[in-house]
């Protein structure tokens, strides 16, 4: 790990509010003097996640992440710390200076700036190829029939690979990057990786060929605007090829947990409270610049659980507006989509296009007031799935309709939330002509579904502290007098290999002050992950009443502990035939002085025994 002088940390938090920058990735509502959201960390239906603005620190009493501004910068996006600290430090301009890595470290940090680096560069590329080369006039006119002119096709850097197998080759050859790095990234693919490993992945050979070739290209980016992945759209009517080719998973792009356009889109999905979700990023496209800002598309024709969850993030209580074509394959895509929103507790709306319409084709047609017009008479989910029913033949028989109604009970039973579940229950029974106590029947019981979030609890954490502990914790973190009477007891001699009080050694030894809540990150910077949660959550408990008598109460605890324990080992050591004289008289007056000590702490302290 990279030494980052204490100094450069002071600047990089002081430069960063832990509130805007964690409301930069998703929404924080005010509660009083904190901001609360669901949590990133872990599914869950109510708000525990809390950010406060005097500390400067997050925390979780759902799943028990915390930390200061640094540690969700880490979590959340999945970086070392150095990596999260440099990001920061460039979000404010600071220079940061750092010691030495560790080779795995250093490799990690190296590998991602290269792949980033990478994928800006390769998107300039394709954008280069599209806007000036001759053999890219068949994307421009492809894109010119879809509506898409040279101020959109910049506006989200589209551009065209060649059609070749070589000009990923070539362009790490000009550029200076590796075959390993762009065979990470992705970007281009081996013959036989069993014979790269043996003969070294840098070296460039003829076994390198372009994953995209000859296709329209769509930066992926991820929320803050980065570029992670590709998007490629075939050109030719009739090719074998599949229509849309992504790059696969790296180090960067996990597909199943991006969604895209979000990195444009995400304001005026919080502004709306409502995100409309397209097939693909040609719809995407054309439904933001049509005006329509509050839009998303998942890296695929359904979303993903992952997508689900951070769609919610955005939309918390308001709606999501499925927009597929008219197709079979459309209604398949919404029903699977609807499975991972439903279990979100989200509200779904299907928006009913004109049969062979799609998002682009109507608002090329009929213009941004026919779209806007569709989407504001979507349906709901439920009635949207029972119409499709209604209009099959088989509804009309007794076996028909009692298959469909145990059907909308499977999808119903995804919905966790009781009283939404229970309207939603109504509603379907009337629409099938059931009684509800028929439908109830049919209903499956919600389970919880995998990772999902117990009741939040208000200490919960990965860490749990001895109650004597706790307090004395409690105390040094928020009580300056106390802090400082304990830090005049020897408390590196009591606390001196001692597990259960590991982390409270670690707060009193970092340079902090309680009446200065800016020095935490000097007390994080000691932590490990999961303590930093634990200390997040005792700095956002209230201070302690009466802070000096628990300081004394509970140190006078620790004392008596550890002369208890060593009054067990002496009896144990007296217990050996094979004591000296010396050795045996030392022991027995080390026992004397110890029970001494007992009686002079009961007298101080009469619960001290």
């Amino acid at each position: 790990m990279a030494f980052i002088p204490p100094e450069t940390l002071d600047q990089i938090i002081a430069a960063n509010d832990i509130v805007d920058v964690i409301g930069g990735y998703f929404p924080l509502r005010r509660a009083g003097p904190l901001f609360k959201a669901l949590c990133p960390f872990h599914q869950e239906r109510t708000p525990s996640f809390s950010v406060n603005p005097r500390l400067q620190i997050f925390k979780c009493f759902g799943c028990g992440a915390g930390g200061n501004v640094i540690s969700f910068v880490r979590d959340y996006e999945n970086l070392d710390f150095p990596e999260a600290a440099k990001k920061l430090a460039e979000r404010a301009g600071i220079k940061l200076e750092q010691g030495e890595l560790s080779p795995e470290d250093a490799a990690r940090q190296t590998m991602r700036r290269r792949l980033l680096s990478l994928h800006a560069e390769v998107a300039d590329f394709f954008h280069h190829q599209l806007l000036r080369k001759p053999a890219a006039q068949i994307a421009r006119d492809y894109l010119k029939g879809r509506g898409i002119g040279i101020d959109i096709a910049k506006a989200w850097t589209i551009g065209y690979a060649p059609d070749g197998w070589d000009s990923m080759r070539e362009f790490g050859r000009a550029n200076g990057y590796s075959a390993e790095e762009l065979v990470a990234s992705g970007l281009v693919s081996t013959r036989d990786e069993q014979e790269d490993a043996q003969q070294g992945a840098s070296g460039w050979n003829s076994r390198f060929w372009d994953k995209f070739r000859g296709r329209v290209m769509f930066p992926i980016c991820n929320d803050s605007g980065q570029v992670i992945a590709f998007s490629g759209r075939v050109l030719e009517a009739d090719a074998k090829a599949a229509k849309y080719v992504n790059s696969p998973e790296t180090m960067l792009f996990t597909k199943g947990s991006v969604l895209f356009g979000l990195h444009k889109s995400k304001r005026a999905i919080i502004e709306k409270s409502a995100a409309i979700v397209c097939e693909g990023q040609l719809d995407l496209i054309t439904i933001f610049e049509a005006g329509v800002h509050n839009v998303i598309a998942p890296q695929g024709t359904a979303f993903t659980d992952k997508q689900a969850r951070i769609l919610r993030r955005f939309v918390q209580d308001g709606e999501v507006i499925l927009c597929f074509d008219a197709d079979t394959a459309g209604q398949k895509a919404a029903d699977r989509s609807a499975a991972a929103l439903l279990m979100e507790n989200l509200v779904v709306r299907v928006v009913g296009m004109p049969e062979g319409e799609d998002p682009d084709s109507l608002i090329r047609g009929q213009g941004a007031a026919a779209f806007i017009e569709r989407v504001a008479g979507a349906r709901d989910f439920f009635d949207y799935q029972i119409d499709t029913m209604v209009r099959r033949p088989e509804f009309a028989t007794p076996g028909g309709r009692k298959q469909a109604a145990r059907k909308l009970a499977e999808t119903i039973s995804l919905i966790s939330d009781a009283v939404l579940r229970e309207a939603v229950m109504n509603n379907a029974a009337g629409r099938l002509e059931i009684s509800p106590q028929e439908f109830v029947r049919l209903l499956k019981a919600p389970s919880p579904r995998k990772g999902s979030d117990p009741a939040p609890q208000a200490d919960a954490g990965p860490i749990t502290l001895d109650q004597t502990v706790r307090l004395l914790a409690l105390v040094a973190l928020h009580n300056t007098e106390a802090r400082t009477w304990l830090l005049a007891e020897p408390w590196q001699e009591l606390l001196r290999n001692d597990p259960e009080t590991a982390i409270l050694a670690k707060i009193l030894a970092a340079d902090f002050h309680p009446e200065d809540p800016t020095s935490s990150h000097a007390l994080f910077s000691t932590l490990e992950p999961e303590e930093e949660a634990m200390v997040s959550g005792l700095l956002a408990e209230k201070p302690r009443p009466n802070a000096m008598v628990v300081a004394h109460a509970s140190w006078c605890e620790l004392e008596r502990r550890k002369i208890l324990r060593r009054m067990e080992a002496i009896m144990a050591s007296l217990k050996n035939p094979g004591l000296e004289p010396e050795e045996l008289l030392s022991l027995q007056e080390e026992t004397m002085s110890l029970k001494e000590r007992l009686l002079g702490m009961a007298a101080i302290n009469p619960t001290a025994l």
